[in-house]
């Protein structure tokens, strides 16, 4: 394990990336959290604060992928300064007005204009991309940046609630929009690691969507993110249930640190299947995985059952984005990268309604259900698109700029 870790950080340019997407990746987990908690303490209108975080999650999946299409056309240190700065004066006009008690019209339409904030993680990954393409490096460097990312949804959104609830109520989203300033920054100041542009290639025209492959990743990575997404409400809605609100908090905190330890494991490893193969894997486990919640009996054995279905998750990811570096030309890298985070992030959102209205109609447990189906749907359309897979990542794809 340490021999593999240790080729990574040697890398010229490897450790600052990582310290600086560190931080980058900070406030994509807490803004949303942030604004419904600012909200809440502010106004006490739960659905007001879940409607408006919404606009923002909703409108940063749609706008994301096109902003990374402006990247891979133009650069990161062309167009990151821009929208990020963008980004920060909506998000800093949306506390202002929000503690000026403004009218709750202008939360939507500034929610909605935040969401250009760039997708840091894509960002992020197109840099590993460019250090590691074709490299058995690249394989511990994606597997370093799923455990970066857990360790940011475990500690951003409790940072984000912690400081509105103790300080002031718009606390959580400012420290965030600092974290986004710093982070960006020391992001672009990482030059040796940035991507070059590459011209497209003819044969490439159309949507990125479009490229084979693609849409099978996109979907899959959609029922991925309602899994995610409808165990957050029906872990909640059980710990409710069992009355027990709190310990809500250390069962998702297991399924996350589930995915951490399995992904630092996976990162040490060198596998031979095909990675198509491993990409079919890994969403049948996690599928599987997806059931055992609904045999919970009590908080104690749902945390150990969501430990287990967590230890799918970071390393089917790895594969994913893997194939994605395979399967997408190097001239729409991030924006294939970020249609995949706009499909899990769509996902969570999706699992999340889906499961609070079945949990309201039917009880706490029959919200893991949606789990279920989800994990059903994933089998699905890998099943359908895993001959287009196997293809698509055999063939080379476009080459880089020397």
């Amino acid at each position: 394990m340490t021999n593999h870790y240790r080729e990574l950080l040697t890398t010229p340019g490897a450790t600052g990336l990582m310290l600086a997407s560190a931080i980058a990746r900070l406030p994509q987990a807490m803004i949303g959290i942030g604004i419904i908690t600012m909200l809440v303490e502010q106004t006490g209108v739960y659905w007001l604060a879940g409607a408006v975080a919404g606009t923002f999650t909703l409108a940063n999946a749609l706008i994301g992928p096109y902003i990374s299409k402006l990247v891979d056309q133009r650069g990161q240190s062309r167009v990151l300064p821009v929208v990020t700065t963008f980004s920060i004066g909506m998000l800093l006009a949306l506390i202002f007005v929000v503690h000026m008690s403004a009218p709750a019209t202008l939360f939507f339409i500034l929610a909605g204009l935040a969401g250009t904030m760039p997708s840091m993680p894509s960002m992020i990954r197109a840099r590993w991309t460019q250090l590691f393409r074709g490299k058995p490096q690249l394989h511990t460097a994606f597997s370093v940046d799923s455990v970066l990312t857990e360790l940011a949804y475990i500690i951003g959104p409790p940072l984000a609630i912690g400081l509105s609830v103790s300080l002031f109520a718009e606390a959580g989203p400012l420290v965030a929009v600092g974290l986004l300033a710093v982070g960006v920054t020391a992001f672009l100041l990482q030059r040796q690691t940035e991507p070059k542009v590459v011209v497209g290639h003819t044969r490439h025209t159309g949507s990125t969507l479009l490229i084979p492959g693609v849409s099978t990743i996109v979907l899959a990575l959609l029922a991925m993110g309602a899994i995610g997404g409808s165990i957050d409400v029906a872990v909640v809605a059980f710990a409710n249930a069992q009355g027990w609100p709190a310990s809500a908090t250390f069962i998702l905190a297991a399924y996350a640190f589930g995915s951490l330890v399995a992904g630092l494991t996976f990162g040490a490893l060198r596998v031979s299947l095909p990675i198509e193969k491993q990409f079919f894997v890994g969403i049948l486990v996690t599928a599987i995985t997806g059931v055992l919640p609904l045999f919970a009996p009590d908080v104690y054995v749902l945390s150990a059952m969501l430990f287990i279905a967590g230890l799918s998750f970071a390393p089917t990811m790895v594969v994913v984005m893997k194939l994605g570096t395979i399967i997408l030309p190097p001239s729409r890298i991030t924006e294939g990268l970020t249609w995949m985070a706009t499909g899990i992030s769509i996902g969570v959102a999706l699992g999340g309604l889906l499961s609070g209205l079945i949990v309201d109609a039917y009880g706490a447990r029959a919200g893991f259900g949606v789990a279920v189906l989800a994990g059903l749907g994933m089998l699905i359309v890998v099943l359908l698109g895993l001959r287009t897979l196997g293809a698509v990542s055999t063939t080379s794809v476009e080459p880089t700029c020397p």
